[in-house]
């Protein structure tokens, strides 16, 4: 079935048809159900070219993955960001556009996009504080949302954060509320927005029980299994080495683990861990019981909500206001943690 055939069978115009699927907000939220329910009984599919042609809208949504030795955005974390995101693209009918580029590349690639009409908006990852790349998008008029925060004019643009201050001040009042006192924290990338939030609720969380952050007890770096591994390793040999550790994501915590078992030691009885981001599809927290003591919170959520934002940012006909949402994640008892050994 083609729009006139579905037009025809509505007895509505192909114009209200066609602004009704595409979720414009003149047309009453009647007419939209009424048209979406007799295009799913009649297994109709927009033509993704001629919608195009007619909206003059490229109907894909780009993604730019810059890529070097040290960078945040390989973490594989990134997959289910984008499997999330991609459920929303299909069923809004959208493509999506990856361009994997070196850093410095990055400013022309989003110029290239812009200028070519090649993508009706981005989503942008890993925001740095004060990142350069939200002036150039507003210059380049090219909607967008930001999967993070920047750490300034928040106000000024849209985005999908999780509260990761209160994430890690809550992780790290759990370990300190049992008896904790030398508690390490095994940081991402501190130039990541996200990573600065998270030692800020660290240290938050320290300095109210009056307890003095300690530098040595704090490692910030892109976070792999091997990272975390020779961060735990160096710590836990240390002649005063920690308890507990308040680490950044699963992937890290993995290597904690590897070194407290290699220093003779077990988790969740000698040294405790709490993590960051424990729901992966590829990487599951164990079962009933979960593995690691977690804040927990789905990136792949994280994606479905960033591409359902921005799609609805595209979808309105005057400049958008800019729009948050602020998750927050949930603290998960599992078999990581334990009081604070004595002696």
């Amino acid at each position: 079935m083609n729009l006139k055939e579905l037009s025809a069978l509505l007895g509505l115009s192909q114009t209200t048809v066609s602004r009704a699927l595409n979720d414009y907000p003149e047309v009453s939220e009647a007419t939209r159900r009424r048209v979406k329910e007799a295009a799913r009984a009649n297994n109709y599919t927009p033509n993704t070219r001629a919608k195009g042609l007619a909206t003059g809208r490229s109907m894909a949504i780009g993604h730019v993955i810059p890529i070097s030795t040290r960078h945040e955005i390989v973490n594989p974390i990134f997959a289910d960001f984008i499997a999330g995101a991609g459920e929303i693209y299909t069923a809004g009918n959208y493509d999506m556009l990856l361009s994997v580029v070196p850093d410095v590349d990055e400013e022309r690639t989003y110029r290239t996009l812009a200028a070519r009409g090649s993508v009706d908006g981005v989503i942008l990852h890993g925001p740095h504080a004060d990142d350069r790349r939200i002036p150039l998008l507003r210059e380049l008029g090219l909607p967008f949302v930001v999967h993070g925060r920047a750490g300034h004019e928040e106000d000024s643009y849209s985005w999908v954060d999780v509260n990761n201050t209160r994430a890690f001040r809550r992780a790290t009042d759990f370990l300190l509320d049992l008896g904790h006192r030398r508690i390490a924290l095994v940081n991402g990338l501190e130039s990541m927005d996200f990573a600065r939030r998270r030692r800020a609720g660290y240290e938050a969380a320290l300095k109210a029980r009056g307890i003095t952050p300690d530098p040595a007890l704090m490692r910030s770096e892109e976070m792999t299994e091997d990272y975390g591994w020779r961060a735990a390793r160096d710590m836990l040999a240390d002649e005063n080495p920690p308890t507990a550790f308040a680490v950044s994501s699963m992937l890290t915590a993995i290597g904690v683990r590897r070194a407290i078992g290699d220093a003779g030691l077990e988790m969740g009885r000698d040294v405790s861990v709490v993590i960051h981001d424990d729901v992966l599809s590829y990487l599951k927290n164990g079962g009933d019981i979960p593995i690691f003591t977690a804040a927990r919170s789905s990136v792949h959520e994280a994606g479905r909500l960033c591409a359902e934002m921005l799609l609805r940012i595209i979808a309105e006909p005057a400049p958008a206001t800019p729009r948050h949402l602020l998750l927050e994640s949930e603290l998960v008892i599992g078999s990581s943690t334990g009081p604070a050994p004595t002696g």
